[in-house]
């Protein structure tokens, strides 16, 4: 078996992004009026496609990792599910008690919410517990924010070339602001972190 490369890993969950992204911007939207529920169901679908090919990156990741990496990925990710879960409980519990109005739409945002969570706690594992130096999946907060810059251009691109900003696109820019705010200050902090080691 050919030893696992990182910076294809990268590489491949960057194009994956972007196909995501593109899928939310020109596909997902038509899903609402389609004419039969066949095509309802396939054009309500694609963007889970690069997303499963995430997960699938992701396993192969962990799965190539050493003993060391694949018990950080295991503590990070029980705890993005612990959260995850007290936080659907919670809420299940405010709107059966007619708190909260939730639809079924509440949904799309458990991958990414477990995802930001699990991001969170392997950096909690690294950082503090070990000591280490660490960004989300191994890449730069520069190169990161590049990307989430580059995704909320495509978002303008496509809005633009709708020639409508509406409440759909607003809400994809407004999803990805604390990302890039978060990759900002991570990116801030690195390079006068090493401004002042080099005084």
């Amino acid at each position: 078996m050919p030893r696992f490369n990182e910076t294809r890993y990268r590489r491949q969950l960057s194009v994956a992004m972007v196909v995501y992204m593109a899928a939310m911007l020109l596909v997902w939207p038509l899903s609402r009026t389609a004419a039969t529920v066949p095509l309802k169901v396939m054009l309500a679908v694609v963007p889970v496609l690069p997303m499963l090919f995430v997960i699938a990156l992701m396993a192969r990741r962990i799965g190539a990792s050493d003993e060391f990496e694949q018990r950080v990925h295991l503590v990070a990710l029980g705890a993005a599910t612990a959260l995850l879960g007290a936080l659907s409980l919670v809420a299940g519990f405010l709107a059966a008690a007619g708190v909260l109005a939730l639809d079924g739409s509440i949904l799309i945002w458990v991958f990414p919410v477990l995802m930001f969570s699990y991001a969170a706690a392997r950096w909690w594992v690294l950082v503090r517990h070990f000591g280490t130096r660490a960004t989300c999946e191994g890449t730069s907060p520069a190169r990161q924010l590049l990307l989430l810059v580059g995704l909320a251009a495509m978002v303008l691109a496509v809005a633009w070339w709708r020639g409508r900003l509406g409440g759909y696109e607003v809400g994809l820019l407004v999803g990805m602001a604390p990302a890039a705010l978060l990759l900002l200050v991570l990116w801030l902090r690195r390079r006068l972190g090493s401004t002042g080691a080099g005084d």
